[in-house]
């Protein structure tokens, strides 16, 4: 997921609830757009509503940011998808997508933030070290599944162990996983796991990426500060960085 860089620094702060509730509903609003006003048939959206539940999201909001997504009624989506590349402090590449309804204010914005830190990359970059994949976060109730197994079934491409430390959608008690797919097949992958006694957390098209620079602790925490000055931005959605 694009914020695994949260936890190189435990001492950054959190997203203020009002940031998180925003941005949770612009996710809302984007999954109803891709994908359909029905979370059953929508995983990106049945994963983007239940995180706006635990996050107390009532469910009037919630509707409305569906309908207006999926276009239903009178209002319409008007946020435009603007992805910047860059580099945070010590080489770091990330590349940061931006959901805007004006993006004369927020590009220069986004600009100035990679210009405090001297880091500002080029269009077209670094978008070469990242691989543009499907993501599927999920945890399942029995600590011995096979997570391997399932990953195969599913029709992913890789697998890797998901904690509770470095998610805090998955419970500490469960199994967590992050299933990597191929474009075409996040909803079908997705789809597979919810029937089989998976929990889907996060279901999204992002970037992982190739090679990760070496950092040494008091740079992590660097590059940590400066992720969370990007995601601390309204119109900032996720930000993907070359960071364990």
């Amino acid at each position: 997921m694009g914020r695994q860089w949260l936890h190189a620094k435990r001492e950054v702060a959190g997203l203020k609830k009002g940031q998180l509730v925003g941005k949770l509903v612009k996710e809302i609003m984007v999954a109803a757009k891709m994908g359909g006003a029905e979370p059953a048939g929508n995983a990106r959206l049945a994963a983007a509503v239940e995180k706006g539940r635990k996050a107390s999201v009532t469910r009037d909001v919630i509707e409305r940011a569906i309908k207006k997504g999926a276009g239903i009624g009178d209002e319409k989506l008007a946020l435009e998808h603007v992805v910047f590349e860059g580099y945070a402090p010590h080489k770091v590449p990330l590349i940061v997508e931006v959901l805007t309804d004006n993006t004369n204010r927020t590009a220069p914005e986004i600009r100035v933030l990679f210009k405090k830190a001297g880091q500002l990359g080029a269009p077209g970059s670094n978008k070469f070290l990242f691989d543009h994949v499907g993501l599927v976060e999920a945890h399942h109730v029995d600590l011995k599944t096979d997570i391997e197994a399932a990953a195969i079934e599913a029709g992913a491409q890789d697998v890797e162990l998901l904690s509770h430390r470095a998610n805090d959608d998955i419970p500490e008690n469960a199994a967590g996983a992050r299933f990597i797919t191929q474009r075409t097949d996040l909803h079908m992958v997705s789809q597979w796991l919810s029937t089989k006694g998976w929990s889907v957390v996060t279901s999204e098209l992002g970037y992982t990426a190739k090679n990760f620079p070496a950092l040494n602790e008091e740079h992590r925490a660097e590059v940590g500060e400066f992720l969370q000055t990007l995601e601390d931005h309204d119109d900032v959605h996720r930000v993907w960085a070359a960071i364990k």
